[in-house]
């Protein structure tokens, strides 16, 4: 079992550390009021070329979409990470995610998927998630799947009636 994924985003810096502490260079950030966007590329990968994400802090969510190598793409939508999001520095242009294991896959129209809840129980089970953050991961997750659930799993549709708009390279 695994502690829980830390990663930082240093948009002043243009670099995201990934879990790993690999220092990557992101080719694009953009921040709105609800939430912060990146793009990067995905080196030495075996199926993955790129990565866009969106952090949403209110909603404890990173939406991510994969690019992925031909022949090696699968049949998903949008991934989304439960995590706890803070912002730091003295213009909070640097963020932090805290990964709480559990992982919602997206299939626009079709449905949405919990993953990992195998990970989550171990998590909570070994200590590794304090009541409160396994509590916020808990309702994280069910508010995401009522949304997507409301909206016929359109993600775009769900977040529209919140106020927030991502914007994609490829959507």
């Amino acid at each position: 079992m695994h502690p829980p994924k830390l990663e930082t985003f240093d948009v002043h810096a243009c670099t995201n550390t990934d879990p790993k502490g690999f220092v990557r260079p992101v080719d694009r950030y953009h921040t709105e009021s609800f939430g912060l966007y990146l793009d990067r590329a995905v080196q030495d990968h075996p199926r993955i070329a790129r990565v866009e994400s969106w952090l949403l802090p209110a909603l404890g969510i990173r939406v991510t979409d994969w690019w992925w190598h031909p022949g090696q793409e699968r049949d998903q939508d949008f991934y989304i990470d439960i995590v706890d999001i803070e912002r730091d520095g003295p213009d909070g242009s640097i963020w932090r995610t805290v990964d709480h294991y559990l992982d919602i896959v997206v299939f626009t129209g079709r449905v949405s998927t919990v993953l990992d809840l195998d990970e989550y129980v171990d998590a909570v089970a070994n200590g590794l998630l304090d009541t409160a953050a396994a509590e916020r991961a808990l309702t994280n997750s069910y508010r995401v799947l009522a949304g997507l659930s409301a909206h016929q799993h359109d993600l775009a549709s769900w977040l529209s009636t919140l106020g927030i708009r991502l914007t994609w390279r490829r959507h």
